[in-house]
Order: C-alpha cells, then sequence, then structure tokens
C-alpha cells in the first residue's frame, strides 16, 4: 500500500517559497511604480493625464515603456542568486540601474531619430512615430535587461 506522507520539512519549505513569492512581487511592483515615473518624468507633460484621456500614441508609449520595464525586472529577479536577502537585494539594484539606463536610452533615440515625443502623445489621433518611440522601448529594454545577466 502506498501512503501519501509529506517529506519532513515540506512544509516549512513551502512557507518559504510562499515567503519569496511575496517578497520579490514587493520589489517587482516597486520597479514598475519606478519605472512608471521614470518614463512619465522623462516624457513631456503628465503621461497619466494622456493615457486617462484615452490619447493613442500617450498608450502606445505607456505600454511599451511597462512591458520594457518587466522584462528588466524579471532578468534583474532571475538574475538574483544566493540568500533571498541578497537575491532581493540585487534585484533591486539591478532593476533601478536597468531603469535608469532604459529611459536615457529611448530618449536618445528619440533625439537621434527626430521624434517629437510631446507632439506625438498628446496628439488625439494615432501617429506612426509612436511606433519608433515603442520599438525603442521594447529594443532596449531587452538590451538592458540580458545585460543585467
Amino acid at each position: 500500500m502506498t501512503t501519501m506522507a509529506l517529506e519532513s520539512g515540506y512544509w516549512g519549505s513551502l512557507g518559504r517559497g510562499v515567503g519569496a513569492i511575496v517578497c520579490y512581487a514587493i520589489v517587482g511592483l516597486v520597479l514598475m511604480i519606478v519605472g512608471f515615473y521614470a518614463i512619465d518624468l522623462t516624457t513631456p507633460g503628465k503621461l497619466r493625464d494622456f493615457v486617462t484621456a484615452g490619447m493613442p500614441n500617450a498608450i502606445i508609449v505607456l505600454a511599451s515603456g511597462m512591458v520594457s520595464m518587466a522584462l528588466i525586472v524579471v532578468l534583474a529577479i532571475f538574475a538574483s542568486s544566493g540568500k533571498l536577502s541578497e537575491g532581493l537585494i540585487a534585484s533591486l539594484v539591478f532593476g533601478l540601474v536597468g531603469i535608469v539606463a532604459q529611459v536615457v536610452s529611448v530618449r536618445a533615440i528619440e533625439l537621434v531619430s527626430g521624434v517629437d515625443i510631446g507632439a506625438v502623445i498628446r496628439s488625439e489621433t494615432y501617429t506612426p512615430e509612436v511606433l519608433i518611440v515603442a520599438a525603442a522601448h521594447f529594443g532596449l529594454g531587452l538590451v538592458v535587461a540580458f545585460a543585467i545577466l
């Protein structure tokens, strides 16, 4: 007869795993919020107001920025190793450095490409130039995320 007994220490291990998930989720949320404000501060006007007003280009810029920030946060967490406390600190530091690198890089691409990001996000209709900004966010987010590894 087979028994379905749990291994010794199972509940402790499960609890530590759940605790780690909660801690990393909090770090990830903090980094995503910092990433939002980094994008907002480096974009002319209040990005949140443009998004809530339904301006399509602002929505695309913010969405691509959030996806790129998520990539950076995920790879920062993935690259962290060791004790939980060391992993959380490494994730936070790598994530913050990655966010700064991301925002500076995207603004440089906008400058080089000649995109007037202020005019683009204020437009009430879709403008193709927003794809340059979205691609810059996504592409540079990938570069920065993999640089963390």
